[in-house]
């Protein structure tokens, strides 16, 4: 009996709950102000930890990596753009 009246208990809690949030509302500079902490905060420890790192390490996370264009995959393809002049200089020299 303990065990239905606590659990009455707790749902009468939380639908009164739920009707109180629904008619709660807040002007929209507070949304605004919410939004950019939410923002600052999520991302506190990129901005902070930019300015107390060490130089070098940030140099070195900003170079970009060098592809190596001699090795190619076996299942690459190369495209060769016509120059259409070459094209109609070939088909007048065989006469086509």
């Amino acid at each position: 009996m303990k065990v239905w009246l606590a659990c009455f208990v707790v749902l009468f809690a939380l639908a009164e709950l739920f009707d109180w949030l629904q008619e709660f509302a807040l002007p929209l500079p507070i949304y605004i102000l919410g939004g950019a902490f939410l923002a600052v905060a999520s991302n506190y420890d990129k901005i902070i930890g930019s300015y107390l790192s060490d130089p070098t390490i940030i140099d070195a996370s900003l170079e970009q990596p060098q592809l190596d264009s001699l090795t190619q995959s076996p299942n690459s393809i190369s495209f060769q753009i016509a120059n259409p002049a070459e094209n109609t200089q070939q088909k007048l020299e065989s006469g086509e």
